[in-house]
């Protein structure tokens, strides 16, 4: 097994995926080649830890549109049965154990994520749940049969064990299995989709791994791994979490003016990369724009948030979103295209206190949070500072008002 470097490929789609920067490793250069100049059927696992996905899968997910875009076959699997034991790669403790309710209705809005993105007609796709293999498994007839192919051995060097027991933290029983039952599941859709390969971040590659050997004990086959780097913000931060939050794919947890200037706020360093791996913008374009310094650079910046904000939520969206932007940044005006919210004043007969709103709206979490940002004069109320926390806001003639958070926070309140 190796690390992947920049090198030709015979197969187009792996010299296209390797140029834009989103192979790290690969099981073996040679033969994948090979394989990639044939029909390609490869899959992404997901689990269903939330009623959507976030900025942080958008990697893999643009891995299985070029997938797709190339004429390949793609499969989403999805993990039905895993996400209820919980996956160890890339964590810190033991993630929460979930309801099977809780997943199932997590399910629906994952798919939704991925319909903005690829052609889920069934013949350009395949959706999978791993609870159908799962669900029934009689678990000593699976250590008869599996279970010899494993050895703790080598598990406890893969990353995702190693580190956590390395800073002592606690590894279950329960989360150890996770890495049999992965790779049983590329086991599985190889013998009922013919699926070869297996794609993931890089803390998944000891998963993967065990799934190829798997493969190859059980049926003689060669399996083949694609893993891509671990794409972190150049301050070091995880993709999609930021200070205020989680950055989502879905316009009802994220709103799309925010999910806009999230990509808009990347850094210089990042900018070029991040269209290379998220937009679909060739990449002779792309190289162009890598010459652009200082101010000029932002140009590429709004671009790249133009780019994902329309192939997540849609070209109109993304011009509204982009419009917002200009004319609250640049032009320093108040945009009606900007997110809005509404207070009943019925409610509200003797006026609304500032920390109530700032909660209200979203900008805070609780009162003290909103006093701390008061007395930090991070807060105005139409571009005039709030210096009071106790500042009580008389909107009977009032009808609106711009409340913003910072230099980049901004949203429209409307008393009705």
């Amino acid at each position: 097994m190796s690390t992947f470097v920049k090198k030709k490929y015979k197969s187009e789609l792996l010299s296209h995926l390797n140029e834009r920067g989103f192979i790290h490793q690969t099981s073996n250069d040679e033969s994948i080649d090979d394989y990639f100049n044939g029909n390609v059927i490869g899959y992404i696992g997901f689990d269903m830890t939330a009623g959507s996905l976030h900025v942080g899968s958008l990697l893999q997910i643009m891995l299985l549109k070029w997938l797709q875009e190339f004429n390949h076959k793609p499969i989403i699997l999805l993990g039905g049965g895993t996400t209820l034991i919980g996956d160890p790669s890339g964590k810190d403790e033991t993630r929460k154990i979930l309801k099977a309710n809780d997943v199932l209705d997590n399910e629906k809005g994952i798919l939704r994520v991925f319909s903005k993105f690829l052609d889920m007609r069934d013949s350009k796709i395949t959706v999978a749940n791993n609870i159908e293999w799962l669900k029934d498994l009689n678990y000593i007839s699976f250590l008869r049969d599996y279970g010899k192919h494993f050895t703790i051995n080598r598990m406890l060097t893969f990353d995702s064990v190693k580190i956590r027991l390395e800073r002592e933290q606690p590894l279950s029983f329960l989360e150890f299995n996770y890495m049999l039952f992965q790779a049983y599941d590329f086991l599985e859709l190889h013998k009922r989709y013919n699926c070869k390969l297996q794609l993931g971040g890089s803390d998944q590659w000891g998963n993967i791994i065990n799934g190829i050997e798997l493969i190859r004990r059980t049926t003689q086959t060669e399996g083949f791994a694609i893993t891509t780097p671990l794409v972190t913000t150049s301050s070091g931060n995880k993709m999609g979490k930021t200070a205020d939050g989680t950055i989502w794919l879905d316009e009802n947890l994220t709103h799309p003016d925010n999910f806009w200037q999230y990509w808009r706020n990347t850094s210089d360093k990042d900018v070029i990369n991040f269209l290379k791996l998220f937009t679909k913008i060739p990449i002779d374009e792309i190289k162009k724009l890598e010459k652009l310094e200082g101010k000029d650079l932002n140009e590429a910046k709004k671009l790249l948030a133009n780019e994902i904000t329309k192939m997540t939520y849609g070209q109109e969206i993304a011009d509204v979103s982009l419009k917002a932007a200009i004319e609250t940044f640049e032009k320093k005006i108040t945009s009606e295209a900007l997110q809005k919210r509404y207070i009943n004043k019925k409610d509200n007969l003797n006026g609304i206190g500032i920390l109530k709103l700032l909660v209200t709206v979203g900008f805070c979490q609780s009162n003290s949070e909103a006093r701390q940002n008061i007395l930090n004069n991070a807060i105005r109320i139409d571009d005039q500072i709030v210096e009071d926390p106790k500042t009580i806001i008389q909107i009977d003639n009032i009808s609106q008002i711009k409340l913003s958070f910072g230099k980049k926070k901004h949203i429209l309140v409307y008393f009705k």
